[in-house]
Formats: C-alpha cells, structure tokens, sequence
C-alpha cells in the first residue's frame, strides 16, 4: 500500500463519498460542496473565499454536467487563477453502493481507482508534510476552554471571531472549527482569542 499523500492545499469535491474516497490516499483538508447546495450556502461560499485567499485550492468535481456545473460555479465564486483545476477521466460504469449508473453512465470521483485519483494529486503533494506535521490540532476542546462553546455567550463569542476572519457570522461550532482548522495555525488561533500557553 502506498503511502497517503499529504496535499496542503484545499480540495473541493462534491459529496461525502468522494471526501471518503479521498481520505483513503490522501491527508488534507477535503471540503464537499453538498453537490449544489455550494449555489445556496452563503457559510460556505465564504469559507471557500477565505481559504483561496492565501493559497489555491483544488477543484475535483465529477466530469459529467453536474461537476461541470458546478465548477463554474466555483470559479464565480473564486478567483479562477487561485483553482487548480483536477478532471477525471469519463469512464462509463456504476458506482458501488449504487443500483443504476448515473444519469450520464459514468463515474464520479467516488467510483475512481485508488491509482488514478493518487497520480492525479500526486503533483500537488508536500513531500515534506511528516517532518512539520500535517494536522492543525485546534479541537472542541479549545472552543470549550475560550468560551466558544458551554458558554451563555458562546454564539456572541463565535461570531465575534467569525466577522474578525471575514466570515459569516451565525456559523455553528463544527463549520467554524472546520473553517479555522483550514484558515490559521492554532499558533495564530490562540492569538486570535488571546490565549497565551
């Protein structure tokens, strides 16, 4: 079995099977648009803003009309020179836990070889991840301990910090923890909340 790849950038796909896929070759940070629910959600439209910021992300959608569909919606939503665009190839076929193949008779990235989806991400591959440490280790823990949660005024507190980083505000504590795991070093989250260890 080869050794999972750590990608310091971003990767957006589409839905929580092709997350799952991924996780099998990769580390990283892997965001799933919830297929079109990306055109709806305004949380997650500004997480990926902030996150294109300060590095690309990679974009790695199905390649049927929906993938496609939403790929361009991520390029309104991003800057297209911060996308690095990654495409599967159209292979016809029927996913696993599926019963009928889609409605273009391909796979998506959930029905991809292992192989495949590692040489394509391979180029993007810090080599050097293991010896700085690839996790952010900020948890549930540390919002419990800054009152971002078990406080009376946690919610206050998380939009508070969410307006300081540009995000919206009313996020709960699961997307915000997400967000600040992809967007600072927890070095640079306990500034943010004035923790000194």
């Amino acid at each position: 079995m080869k050794e999972k790849l750590y990608i310091p950038y971003p990767v957006i796909v589409e839905g929580k099977y092709d997350r799952l896929r991924l996780l099998t070759i990769m580390e990283g940070q892997i965001i799933p648009t919830d297929g079109f629910g990306v055109f709806r959600s305004k949380e997650k439209q500004s997480l990926l803003r902030a996150l294109a910021k300060d590095k690309p992300i990679i974009v790695l959608t199905d390649s049927d009309g929906a993938g496609k569909l939403i790929r361009a919606h991520l390029h309104g939503i991003v800057p297209p020179e911060r996308i690095i665009s990654l495409y599967t190839p159209r292979i016809r076929g029927v996913e696993k836990r599926k019963n009928a193949p889609s409605a273009e008779g391909i796979l998506g990235v959930e029905g991809m070889e292992n192989d495949l989806l590692y040489e394509l991400l391979r180029p993007y591959a810090d080599e050097n991840a293991h010896l700085r440490g690839a996790e952010n280790p900020l948890c549930k823990v540390d919002f419990y301990q800054d009152g971002l949660t078990g406080a009376p005024d946690s919610a206050a507190r998380r939009d508070a910090l969410a307006e300081r980083l540009g995000l919206p505000v009313g996020m709960t504590p699961n997307a915000l923890l997400a967000a600040l795991r992809y967007l600072c070093t927890y070095e640079e989250y306990l500034e943010l909340v004035g923790r000194t260890e």
